[in-house]
């Protein structure tokens, strides 16, 4: 594993902490101690993944991060990817899971629902948000259609105030399996 340093505008790849030691003693207004020195070449040893930062002086520091890259070019360009990678992979997870419930599939649904329903506190004319679970079984023509059966439902109940809060069909607090063409209460 490889060490990424950088102090200000001063910044390599080294193969061993005694390189990095090296660059840091080399740098003009950069004063190397033995205690600095034992911080990175523990750091070099360690098992350690996560980057270090080590104070060299108040608010001044240098950081330290393994890395599989072998020169500085390579480490910016992995540097700038995975960030790329990860909200590529986070918008496609989410376009992937609108996907699944767009996907048009007629028959029963069980589905459940977990909302912050708005209750009355008795005596005092007060309110407060109560977590509510409500399951049910729906026909629909797609996971989605049965999201929103359901939430008009509840929405149009009496006994649910307006203003309780109802979760995304993209997240977890809304649950479907989908049964097949048969009435599963039948």
């Amino acid at each position: 594993m490889n060490i990424y340093v950088r102090y200000f505008d001063h910044e390599n790849v080294f193969k061993t902490a005694e390189e990095v030691v090296n660059f840091l003693v080399n740098i003009n207004d950069f004063k190397m101690t033995s205690m600095l020195e034992n911080e990175v070449l523990n750091y070099g040893s360690s098992n350690m993944p996560y980057p270090k930062r080590i104070k060299v002086r108040n608010n001044v520091y240098f950081i330290l991060i393994k890395t599989t890259a072998e020169d500085l070019p390579e480490f910016k360009a992995n540097r700038k990817n995975p960030e790329a990678a990860a909200t590529q992979s986070e918008s496609s997870r989410k376009e992937e899971r609108m996907d699944q419930l767009r996907e048009e599939k007629i028959g029963w649904y069980e589905v459940t629902v977990d909302f912050k329903r708005m209750l009355l506190i008795p005596g005092t004319q007060k309110c407060q948000y109560r977590d509510t679970r409500f399951s049910a079984y729906v026909y629909a023509t797609s996971a989605l259609d049965s999201y929103n059966k359901v939430i008009d439902h509840l929405k149009n109940r009496q006994d649910i105030d307006s203003r309780s809060q109802f979760p995304s069909e993209k997240r977890g607090n809304f649950t479907y399996k989908y049964i097949g063409g048969e009435n599963p209460e039948a």
